[in-house]
């Protein structure tokens, strides 16, 4: 029987960094504190939280939304930061809609190792496009996602969906 291949060599990255995903440094307190919000892949800073490409993303689109202060649990976060998180998940969501026209949205925490977090100590919300075929046979039968565009690209068309001007929580 013929051996099938699907190359992905966007994957090595990943691969190769793996290890570093479990080091102490977290991600999310990380990337606004690189001061390049391009390289971060951070497509808007709120005041108490920001809105950051998923840099392994389920769809292309996949945006998370983070406070700046490293807390583990919901029940944690500030009032004032709960409230900015959900406004700019609803912005994220209307961005997603002019720019990649989902059908629906996957959007919640996952708080706890238990529950799928795979960065459990800082809170942060997940923000999913969804399409009607975006489960095809890939992940299924051969469990990889097939990506229509690169993160470079979903950055440049998001960035520029929020904007200086984009829509203020609140």
């Amino acid at each position: 029987m013929a051996e099938n291949r699907i190359w992905a060599p966007w994957r090595l990255k990943y691969v190769k960094d793996a290890d570093k995903d479990n080091e102490e440094q977290c991600i999310f307190c990380a990337k606004p504190a690189l001061g390049d919000d391009e390289t971060a892949l951070i497509v808007h800073r709120g005041e108490h939280s920001f809105v950051i490409l998923n840099l392994y993303p389920y769809t292309s689109g996949h945006l998370m939304v983070s406070p700046y202060e490293h807390v583990g649990r919901i029940q944690d976060i500030p009032e004032e930061t709960t409230t900015e998180m959900l406004a700019l998940a609803k912005v994220a969501m209307n961005r997603l809609e002019g720019v990649y026209g989902p059908q629906g949205f996957n959007v919640g925490f996952n708080q706890g190792r238990s529950a799928g977090a795979g960065v459990e100590h800082h809170i942060h919300m997940h923000v999913v496009p969804r399409w009607g075929g975006d489960t095809n046979f890939m992940p299924v039968i051969a469990n990889h996602r097939v990506m229509p565009q690169s993160l470079e690209d979903s950055y440049r068309v998001l960035r520029e969906a929020f904007g200086d001007e984009a829509e203020k929580p609140g």
